[in-house]
């Protein structure tokens, strides 16, 4: 396991969540499942023996999925990043991802996905595009960039040129 591990609040879906997320990532799989015990706190009352936590790999990162409540909502503050090798790929994630998502939350590369945590799908390049690029070109490059909502290699890769 890794020795930081982004911990995700769900209401009570976090098994739909996780379920959800390995299908997205091939070789993804379950660590770990825990159940809630006994206990007299206000928020567990009728809860004991459901899941508490589920801890999961996504492409050999660790993550933990918790049963938390109603108490805090997933937002955009966080965000996982995707980095992309091909086309192709950001198509698949992408298309993935945004299945039942909010198309108002889709932009720049950036989505939300159905249980409401935020995703950048990103081809690897983008940064070095960036870093490379003069100041006018790296203009360019940003305004192509934000006209997008899923990023496209190739029209960026011309307005880098």
């Amino acid at each position: 396991m890794n020795k930081i591990s982004p911990c995700l609040w769900f209401d009570a879906n976090a098994e739909d969540a996780v379920a959800f997320y390995l299908s997205v990532f091939p070789g993804s799989r379950i660590l770990e499942i825990t159940h809630l015990p006994e206990s007299d706190h206000p928020a567990h009352v009728g809860r004991a023996g459901t899941v508490l936590t589920i801890t999961f790999e996504l492409l050999g990162q660790t993550y933990t999925a918790l049963n938390g409540g109603p108490y805090f909502k997933l937002n955009a503050a966080v965000s996982f990043q995707v980095m992309c090798d091909t086309q192709e790929e950001i198509d698949n994630y992408w298309s993935k991802l945004t299945a039942d998502a909010p198309v108002e939350a889709q932009q720049c590369g950036w989505l939300q996905d159905k249980f409401g945590l935020s995703w950048q799908i990103v081809p690897r390049e983008l940064g070095s595009l960036f870093a490379q690029a003069k100041p006018d070109v790296a203009a360019r490059l940003m305004r192509t960039l934000l006209t997008m909502t899923k990023l496209d290699i190739a029209t960026l890769k011309a307005a880098a040129s």
